[in-house]
């Protein structure tokens, strides 16, 4: 096998022609059988020799190039060069947008499709074909060190807007969606077994994933973690019964990198195609499986047709301009999705917009810390990134004093706040506290899957090992499950301090998921929820705080008023169980009112529905629920809405949510506007998974659909429809 730079795309179809599904298998059939056996098990593994690529990868060089797999320039056929995400490529010089969650907070497809294909060309102009940043696993505890790279809690949220992602990314190279399956906590991740019925698993944690792969995504990673006893990585029922036979994915499955494959066999009967990043267990064992009569030569040509096939689909132009990386054009969007993603928790007295300012005071050990998420696999290297504090002074351009304070001297800091006519308090989150988890202890334990090296590879291999064992706990990432669903102590103490020396004060919260407000929300008049706002984060901010933007982000998951209110969530388990309740399905369910509802954000504008009305109000469950609503915008300031559609069954056979998210759509209104917003629902999309039957069943019965601001909009309308039996 050679590696090679060259060519990245296949050269086999006139340029500019989309190919046939037809063309595309005569091709792959032929490129198969020009390739010895040997060749198609190098094919499915990595083509970097495991030592070399360990001692390299965890010495820091994980996002200096994309990772190669197949690569054959003799047949010209490009091969995997994979790279991660998601919030953005992590190669040098790429564009950083907002955390995934941030832009689950926007609730724009739209927006989300345009951030894929810059994803996409970005990451085609820097040699790659497979982007691994598609991540959308569910968020079913907040404490789950990971939030930040999902998009929220809901599976009909999740789905929609890894779709958009997908068909943004493959308009130029093939997108990976991750990790499949159930992969909800970080510490554990390795050894954790997680145990979960049928009905739950396909209605709460596949059904995104469904979607995803409906979208035609073409690759699909599997998880670390093991699902009801067996490691995802070689789990047949979640590849072969589910994602290949059930769902008919047509693309490739590969594993998540070093860890993720147990057993070669186990692992090729299952259906996992291809192991990254590294020569490891295929390159061990599979030949000898193969001769054994183990392992048929019929699943390596599938796995090998799976991997042509998706290349030859996705990849065929080579004219990407490096210079196109990291553009204005493309640091545009990423503003965008910054401002469209901030949520406006509390306004009390319309402090903001912010006006006739004289000094504002900007506060906090965050507001001048370039702070865009984990520093692990989903690190992005930006040209540069505007602070908090960079935002404001650019944003006043010197006709308002800017003071800043770091808040190291709590004393200090509150004088700084007397002084100002406001204060912007940045507090929150960084990578120590949340993020991805792999430390030389879980190395350690791992590193029975180690390949035995050569001669050759000895010493490298007893040089890393030597300094594996040297290393402190945290030497290698810091962040994992949190330790607390609140602030910091000295975060919510400096709260107190700054909001009693000055009550003009806004909180601007930085996190990749719920932070609990209780001990002091009460006390300050504004809050954002600010994320891990990406590269032009810094003027989204200031855009948002002088009301030149309007704020329109909601919250893609529920801020409860207590911990408790939530599921159980050990990081350290061995074993849990998953079920069908958590976020704002529980907590409705439970009867517990949360601080922020799902789907809640506040606007500088305000806006009245109207006129509900339905198409028909009885549908058979092959049919699709067609309705309208008028949207108007009462207030005085252009703004952005976010409609969302919530249904609820009467009477169901089996217990169900008090209600579910249906549908969305962003519109955009200007003052005195009214727009009447179409909505679509597939009845289909109603259907519980009956476990008896092993498939998804509409029930015939009434049906109530709520349309409001969020999901516990008491000014929400109402209608009922019934769904009758075929």
């Amino acid at each position: 096998m050679t590696q090679t730079n060259n060519p990245v795309a296949f050269t086999g179809f006139e340029p500019g022609t989309v190919p046939t599904a037809e063309q595309i298998e005569a091709k792959a059939q032929e490129l198969l059988a020009q390739l010895t056996l040997d060749e198609k098990i190098g094919m499915m593994d990595g083509d970097v020799a495991f030592w070399p690529g360990m001692v390299e990868m965890m010495g820091g060089g994980y996002a200096d190039h994309p990772w190669p797999a197949g690569v054959f320039s003799r047949l010209g056929i490009p091969g995997i060069r994979f790279a991660d995400g998601p919030r953005g490529v992590v190669l040098e010089g790429a564009t950083t947008f907002p955390v995934s969650m941030a832009r689950g907070a926007a609730w724009d497809v739209a927006l989300e499709e345009r951030i894929g294909d810059v994803i996409g060309r970005e990451l085609r102009a820097l040699g790659g074909t497979l982007f691994g940043g598609v991540c959308i696993n569910l968020l079913r505890h907040p404490a789950w060190g990971r939030a930040q790279e999902t998009f929220g809690e809901d599976p009909y949220h999740l789905g929609e807007l890894g779709a958009a992602l997908t068909r943004g990314v493959q308009r130029h190279v093939m997108a990976c969606v991750k990790h499949f399956a159930l992969n909800s906590m970080e510490n554990a991740r390795f050894k954790v077994n997680v145990r979960i019925c049928p009905r739950a698993l396909h209605e709460i944690y596949l059904a995104h994933f469904k979607r995803v792969v409906d979208e035609g995504v073409a690759a699909v990673m599997s998880a670390y973690n093991s699902v009801n006893g067996e490691w995802c990585g070689q789990n047949k029922v979640l590849l072969a019964d589910i994602l290949k036979k059930k769902w008919g994915f047509a693309g490739f499955v590969l594993t998540d990198f070093m860890f993720g494959m147990r057993d070669a066999e186990k692992a090729a009967l299952a259906g996992q195609d291809l192991e990254m990043p590294f020569q490891m267990h295929y390159h061990q064992h599979l030949k000898h499986l193969i001769d054994n009569g183990q392992v048929p030569p019929e699943r390596i040509n599938e796995a090998v047709l799976r991997l042509l096939r998706q290349q030859l689909r996705l990849i065929r132009s080579n004219n990407y301009d490096a210079a196109q990386v990291g553009s204005k054009r493309h640091r545009t969007l990423a503003r965008e999705a910054a401002e469209k993603s901030i949520v406006l928790l509390q306004n009390k007295g319309n402090l903001l917009p912010l006006r006739n300012l004289r000094k504002i005071a900007v506060i906090g050990r965050l507001a001048d810390t370039p702070n865009t998420g984990d520093t692990a696999s989903s690190s992005t290297r930006p040209a540069y990134v505007v602070t908090p504090l960079a935002g404001i002074q650019a944003a006043f351009n010197g006709q308002a004093e800017v003071l800043h304070d770091d808040s190291s001297n709590l004393e200090h800091a509150a004088a700084t706040a007397r002084a100002a006519d406001a204060v912007l308090l940045v507090v929150g989150y960084t990578h120590y506290d949340e993020g991805e988890f792999l430390n030389p202890n879980a190395m350690q334990e791992l590193a029975a899957l180690f390949p035995v090296p050569t001669a050759e590879e000895t010493p490298v291999a007893e040089s890393f090992m030597q300094g594996l064992a040297g290393q402190s706990a945290d030497a290698f990432l810091t962040g994992g499950d949190r330790d607390r669903l609140t602030l910091h102590p000295d975060d919510e103490t400096l709260i107190q301090a700054i909001a009693a020396a000055n009550p003009r004060t806004v909180v601007a919260v930085m996190a990749g998921s719920v932070v609990l407000m209780e001990a002091w929300r009460e006390h300050v008049p504004a809050i954002l929820m600010l994320w891990y706002p990406g590269m032009e984060g810094g003027h989204a901010l200031a855009d948002i705080l002088l009301g030149r933007v309007n704020p329109s982000g909601k919250l893609p998951f529920v801020i409860p008023q207590r911990a408790e209110d939530l599921p159980f969530f050990d990081k350290d388990a061995v074993e849990i169980e998953y079920d069908m309740w958590h976020g704002y399905r529980k907590l409705e369910r439970d009867g517990n009112i949360p601080a922020f509802p799902f789907g809640f954000g506040l606007s500088y504008t305000r806006y009245r529905y109207a006129n509900l009305k339905l198409a028909r109000n009885r549908l058979g469950p092959s049919e699709t629920l067609s309705l309208s609503v008028d949207v108007s915008n009462t207030g005085a300031r252009a703004g952005e809405e976010v409609v969302q559609l919530y249904v609820s069954p009467i009477g169901s056979a089996v217990e169900r949510a008090p209600k579910e998210l249906k549908g969305f759509t962003r519109v955009a209104l200007q003052p005195g506007e009214t727009r009447t917003i179409q909505l679509r629902v597939p009845i289909s999309r109603l259907a519980y998974y009956n476990e008896t039957m092993a498939d998804f069943v509409v029930e015939p019965l009434e049906y109530e659909l709520f349309v409001g601001t969020h999901s516990l909009d008491q000014h929400a309308l109402k209608e009922r429809f019934m769904v009758r039996s075929e």
